[in-house]
């Protein structure tokens, strides 16, 4: 047998004895013929003396020799995770910055001055100039309900995006509001309903977000749907029925903004005082 001393190969009677046990049997782990044990070939992980486990993977390899298992978690057999897959994971997420998802909102910020300056030419009551605003809006809105559903349904989310979009949303809003204020088409109480409305819930959401996060509610989306109708009304130069009928349309707006406003205060009151509960109670049971 190679690699095995010659005296072990002739096996001698004290081996032959140790190896085996009552009755002539041989001991659990002991070698057939009293062979003595084989080292195991360099390279490879030995096994356990005790119970012949190499790397946590019971058993052994033919003649004794022990491999490197890959683990679940990409490592290299020895518990050491693999240095190449974390480089090309993080590589993966510095190159999903650049997803369709943070695209749309990049092109939504970039719409936002080019929206005030198509809005603002010529004085800012030429029809023409407005209807290249509304469109400029349009683009802005449409990308808004389409970025977050792409990032949510293709795991595109990233840092970028959880930071840009909210930015975007309300900025292309706020712009448009104070355009229209601005150009006395839309009273400055309008505009200050709805962007205190939208910086105080963001707001909010940052105070309490160590007690959970506030889900958006139905009401929440119908409001940012009814708001951007009207606001994109208004930055067009409707008349007769038309201008009525966006006078209606805002004022569906301010009222869902005001109602839902306030019942998102009133799940950021509920979270809180469910949080602050769980800590008190997580530590009245440490202190017992």
């Amino acid at each position: 047998m190679t690699g095995v001393p010659a005296s072990a190969a002739g096996g001698s009677s004290g081996a032959r004895r140790a190896a085996a046990g009552p009755a002539g049997r041989s001991r659990p782990g002991g070698n057939p013929g009293g062979e003595a044990p084989l080292t195991p070939v360099s390279g490879g992980t030995a096994d356990s003396a005790a119970g012949g486990v190499a790397d946590g993977i019971p058993g052994s390899t033919p003649h004794g020799v022990s491999r490197a298992v890959p683990s679940d978690d990409g490592g290299d057999g020895d518990g050491h995770p693999a240095r190449g897959k974390k480089i090309a994971a993080a590589a993966v997420n510095q190159a999903s910055v650049w997803n369709i998802a943070n695209l749309l909102t990049m092109l939504r910020l970039v719409l936002v001055p080019a929206f005030v300056a198509l809005m603002l030419a010529d004085g800012g009551h030429d029809p023409a100039w407005r209807s290249f605003a509304w469109a400029a809006f349009a683009v802005a809105m449409i990308t808004d309900l389409f970025d977050g559903h792409l990032a949510r349904t293709y795991d595109l989310v990233t840092d970028f995006g959880k930071i840009a979009d909210p930015i975007a949303d309300k900025a292309i809003m706020g712009a448009a509001l104070i355009c229209l204020s601005v150009l006395e088409d839309l009273p400055w109480w309008v505009t200050g309903v709805i962007l205190g409305r939208e910086l105080g819930i963001t707001l909010m959401r940052f105070l309490v977000i160590r007690y959970g996060v506030i889900p958006a509610s139905r009401g929440g989306k119908l409001k940012t749907l009814t708001q951007g109708v009207a606001v994109g009304m208004y930055v067009l130069a409707l008349t007769g029925w038309l201008a009525t009928l966006r006078f209606w349309v805002m004022a569906a707006a301010v009222v869902l903004t005001v109602v839902t406003g306030l019942d998102y205060v009133k799940q950021a009151i509920v979270l809180r005082r469910q949080g602050i509960a769980e800590r008190k109670a997580a530590l009245e049971e440490m202190e017992a």
